[in-house]
């Protein structure tokens, strides 16, 4: 039987969702073993996702090389893993049900043309200007007030409209933007739980935004922590991180587990590290055996 993403979830669903732009660093596997032991505390599923919706940037061998990265620390997904680049359809009916709606609209505008801060002015909300032609498309936000807890930081509120603007689905270069495609991944997999970098949590408003239009259940959010370098810069790809060490596992993995705020454990492989840390993650969160959830 199908999985219908609209059926409500009581049964815990996480995942990770690594670009295959180079192998996996101490920060992104900061974020996966987040996700992965959050996974496990509420004995639920973690599923694999691999973000190769921006094509220019993805390298080759990269998708495969994470995995055997993940497998090589224990980490191990529960289901065969979603690529973007299969789903391309399904990114391109849920946009025209919005376009039906009334809720997107081409825009023209360069980033010259633009502020270099805050929210987008609308400039083509009412139609492209004379002589313009699309370059992109925007989702039309509609106002109010986005309120939520995340279960790091606790509660938040953004006011999409004020704070973004219409924010962009589908960019100049034809490839549909991450804030789309990930709230329809998240959907249509039906995620209830969303661990992941801090880097991100800005983003969540938007994604709720869309969610709610496109008729999907809220997750739960989450958002660890970013492992940074000693200049004090967020570990990334674009800053050079090196790929992690899979040399020294328990070097490796005790990193990550020392950034989210624990004590190394002394474990002599990567079942016995497991074993320890779910339980140390389940009683920090106050994650009973419960296997069921409420989405907010």
């Amino acid at each position: 039987m199908a999985f219908n993403p609209l059926h409500a979830v009581s049964h815990y669903r996480g995942r990770f969702a690594p670009s295959p732009s180079g192998p996996l660093h101490n920060g992104s596997l900061l974020a996966a073993m987040a996700s992965y032991l959050d996974a496990r505390a509420h004995q639920g599923q973690w599923l694999l996702r691999i973000e190769d919706i921006d094509a220019p940037r993805v390298l080759p061998y990269a998708a495969r090389y994470i995995m055997q990265q993940l497998a090589a620390l224990g980490m191990y997904w529960d289901e065969e893993p979603v690529w973007q680049s299969h789903r391309l359809d399904i990114y391109q009916q849920k946009v025209d049900y919005l376009r039906e709606r009334g809720l997107v609209y081409g825009c023209a505008c360069t980033r010259q043309e633009l502020p270099p801060e805050g929210a987008y002015p609308g400039t083509c909300s009412q139609g492209l200007p004379e002589g313009r032609q699309p370059r992109s498309l925007r989702l039309r936000v509609p106002l109010g007030t986005e309120q939520f807890e995340d279960r790091w930081s606790g509660p938040q509120t953004h006011n999409v409209a004020k704070e973004v603007g219409d924010f962009i689905i589908q960019r100049a270069d034809g490839i549909w933007a991450y804030q789309l495609v990930v709230v329809i991944d998240d959907g249509e997999q039906g995620i209830t739980d969303i661990v992941r970098g801090a880097d991100l949590l800005d983003s969540t408003a938007r994604q709720r935004v869309l969610a709610r239009l496109l008729g999907y259940p809220m997750p739960r959010v989450m958002h660890v922590p970013l492992m940074r370098d000693e200049m004090g810069r967020k570990l990334s790809k674009q800053n050079h991180a090196a790929a992690m060490d899979l040399t020294r596992p328990m070097k490796t993995l005790n990193l990550a587990w020392q950034a989210l705020g624990f004590e190394p454990l002394s474990a002599s492989n990567t079942t016995a590290f497991w074993a320890a840390a779910i339980p140390q993650w389940a009683s920090r969160f106050q994650i009973t055996s419960d296997r069921h959830i409420n989405a907010a």
